[in-house]
């Protein structure tokens, strides 16, 4: 096997440890450091990363790899696992999405070691993280008060990539453009097939987000190789669809909105996905679907002002196919197909 070294320690096959890569002194003089997570398989394999929280207030990717940490398919494990839980530690430390500096991480990378702090926290994980990895999963929610659908940004010219979300087991793909910038893209000029996955909101925990996170991941490291195949068998199984595009839909006035349509919503064009009205009830706007889709984002808060962006619509040759599978999907995240050993996050 080639030698795996982080932050100056060599990590042995077999080795499942934990390592405090330093980062930066506070104000206070007190050391901060980015925990990672590394699970060494005594055969060789691929290196994933997985990381959490480049975005310091988006949460559900932290107790995914809680999770993740706790399958007992680990156990047979080939290859490595990297896992770096909060990334954006000043972040998390804030519940704000950025640094300390309103840098924005992911528009980041690769960073330099001269730079900004964002800019040198960006370095710092390309170098250690990025650079001793293959591949790479990273997770994201929606911003604060909105949330999104279980859903995977992926560039699809690489037929890599396509297959390893398609894998991972979600309805919708997103074919994204690649953002100056982010990690993503700096991964995939290193030659590492990337997946992005976004679900939940800000600031919360989301059930659902979680198990299908978990869920996803397990399904890639077993299409790596990187674990055995599951002997649990789904009565229904998901393909998931590529949207060919996507919009948002802006509020058309401001004040209260009732909204009409959820998540996963299959939505004609002419429906009314809600209503903006005055606090006294007169001045009531209909705010009318512009195009046929799925609902893949949604704004959580009720008061709202002119031109935010209020749904988030996937474009689809067939929308009622993946509103199905979207059904499909919420059904197998309940049953115990692979027993969850925990109860429910409410």
């Amino acid at each position: 096997m080639d030698d795996l070294i982080i932050a100056g320690k060599t990590i042995l096959p077999g080795d499942n440890l934990r390592i405090d890569l330093p980062v930066a002194l506070l104000h206070t003089q007190t050391p901060l450091s980015m925990p990672i997570q590394i699970k060494r398989g005594k055969k060789n394999g691929p290196r994933l990363f997985v990381s959490a929280a480049i975005h310091g207030d988006e949460l559900n990717g932290i107790e995914i790899i809680r999770r993740l940490y706790q399958h007992k398919s680990l156990a047979k494990l080939s290859g490595t696992l990297i896992t770096i839980p909060t990334v954006n530690v000043y972040g998390v430390i804030h519940h704000s999405r950025y640094l300390p500096d309103r840098r924005d991480l992911n528009r980041s990378f690769p960073g330099s070691g001269r730079g900004s702090l964002a800019s040198r926290l960006a370095n710092l994980f390309m170098t250690e993280i990025v650079a001793n990895c293959t591949h790479g999963i990273d997770l994201h929610t929606g911003a604060i008060h909105r949330s999104n659908l279980p859903q995977l940004r992926v560039n699809l010219d690489n037929p890599e990539t396509e297959n390893l979300a398609r894998a991972f087991g979600v309805p919708v793909i997103l074919n994204s453009d690649l953002r100056d910038g982010s990690l993503r893209q700096s991964a995939s000029e290193q030659g590492i097939p990337m997946l992005l996955y976004e679900a939940g909101e800000a600031l919360r925990l989301e059930e659902l987000s979680i198990r299908a996170g978990v869920k996803g991941i397990i399904n890639v490291m077993r299409e790596l190789g990187m674990l055995p195949k599951s002997r649990y068998k789904t009565k229904k199984t998901i393909a998931p669809l590529i949207a060919h595009s996507t919009l948002w839909v802006r509020a058309c006035g401001s004040g209260i909105f009732r909204t009409f349509v959820g998540l996963g919503s299959r939505v004609r064009k002419g429906d009314v996905l809600g209503i903006i009205a005055s606090p006294f009830g007169d001045n009531e706007d209909k705010l009318i679907a512009p195009v046929s889709g799925l609902v893949i984002g949604k704004t959580s808060l009720p008061l709202i002002n002119e031109g935010d962006a209020l749904f988030h619509i996937a474009r689809f040759q067939d929308s009622k196919e993946v509103a199905e599978n979207v059904e499909v999907f919420n059904e197998t995240l309940s049953e115990t197909e692979e027993p969850f050993m925990e109860p429910n996050i409410i």
